[in-house]
């Protein structure tokens, strides 16, 4: 990961035909465009990829958790549940519906404790919403069934583990629904973009009038299009659109280059005593994009990170219980309720509501764990190098 490492001609060529063109919106101009739309064949060839029955192109992974939840009617007094280490995207999404964020424990799987989503469920509880980190995933059996005995909706954040499968199935297509960012540093890029994967037609229909300011798309003048419900401008444009039609066409290669690069650095660090590695649900399906590890304390990670900043190798690495962006510790913008618009009771309560609750498990979890970002530049003989050097850096660290 990401994708953008592998930009070539591919995207050079899907874009140049699009410029020319001169349509760049994904809707209308059907004479101009000359037979040209990206984003159609960019939907198609999602749900060919990765075997959903419907796709929703939208103009950021954001959106398009935002446009899922709209589209089951997730809102004002509704609670949903996440983890507590994620991107700052999966709250925000669920703020902007007007919805209340229920910030849970992670176990070592880096993603949703079941236990603690089963302590968390209330009569306002309408979606579980599992983050599927830093290309692994959740136990979505033990989730889907949490959801199934509750009747609540299962939607997939799958944002950060394009190409990840779950026995067999892939990551965003298990639940009621499920989202992926195409942003700049996903496996798959479009520079920025999203897309809403479901089975179930009517969600698709809302979704894809929701990112339309509300349009039905029914017949072929769009000034003549009704407007049945409320909607947003989420649109994709047809240039990133066109980007991620050629990347697509690359998953299979980014995946066997991720998933062998993992294993040869993985060989290395497994020789250090008191390494551990993240619990993957289903082995098979990891999408190979990081390689998560863990110390044998705080301490431990401290020292590392002193280590591997003096040997020049800390970039690439993250430390996410110390990171800004990824994990509830450092989110007082969102314990303070630091909003520029005012939200509403029940969320306004409910992020006050986090200033007392204890992530004390998820601590002891984060606080001991290095994520490692494999890239698909690297040669063989590079990752190997790597391997050595990381070794020998952590058994000084830790000797």
């Amino acid at each position: 990961m990401p994708g953008f490492e592998f930009f070539g001609a591919e995207e050079k060529k899907e874009v140049n035909e699009v410029l020319e063109t001169g349509i760049l919106m994904r809707y209308g101009f059907d004479g101009p465009r000359k037979g040209i739309w990206k984003s159609k064949e960019l939907e198609k060839a999602i749900c060919a990829q990765f075997g959903s029955k419907y796709a929703q192109l939208t103009s950021s992974g954001t959106a398009a958790l935002t446009t899922a939840m709209a589209s089951f009617g997730i809102g004002a007094g509704d609670e949903v549940i996440m983890p507590a280490f994620t991107f700052v995207a999966s709250f925000e999404a669920i703020l902007s519906v007007g919805a209340v964020p229920v910030l849970v424990d992670i176990d070592s799987s880096l993603t949703l404790s079941p236990s603690a989503v089963r302590d968390a469920i209330t009569p306002k509880t309408k979606c579980i919403m599992p983050v599927h980190m830093c290309g692994s995933m959740a136990d979505m059996d033990a989730l889907k069934a949490i959801c199934d005995e509750h009747q609540l909706i299962l939607l997939e954040d799958a944002c950060q583990s394009i190409g990840g499968t779950y026995k067999g199935k892939a990551l965003g297509t298990i639940g009621h629904a499920g989202t992926f960012s195409f942003d700049f540093v996903k496996t798959i890029t479009c520079g920025e973009g999203g897309v809403v994967m479901t089975n179930d037609q009517e969600v698709y229909t809302k979704a894809d009038a929701y990112t339309d300011h509300g349009h039905d798309h029914i017949g072929v003048d769009r000034g003549a299009d009704l407007h049945p419900f409320l909607g947003y401008n989420f649109r994709i444009s047809e240039l990133h659109a066109a980007v991620g039609l050629a990347q697509i066409r690359k998953l299979d290669q980014f995946l066997s280059i991720q998933k062998k690069n993992q294993s040869i650095l993985k060989y290395y660090l497994e020789k250090v005593p008191g390494i551990e590695f993240r619990t993957v649900p289903d082995p098979a399906g990891d999408s190979g994009s990081f390689l998560s590890w863990f110390l044998p304390s705080q301490a431990a990670a401290d020292k590392v990170i002193a280590a591997f900043k003096e040997a020049g190798i800390l970039p690439g690495n993250f430390y996410w219980y110390a990171n800004n962006w990824h994990y509830i510790k450092k989110w007082m913008h969102l314990k303070n309720v630091q909003s520029l618009n005012r939200l509403n009771a029940e969320q306004q309560a409910g992020l006050e509501k986090l200033n007392t609750t204890s992530f004390e498990k998820s601590d002891a979890i984060m606080s001991r764990c290095i994520s490692t970002a494999i890239s698909l530049t690297w040669t063989e003989e590079q990752v190997h190098e790597k391997g050595a050097l990381f070794s020998t850096v952590l058994l000084k660290a830790l000797s």
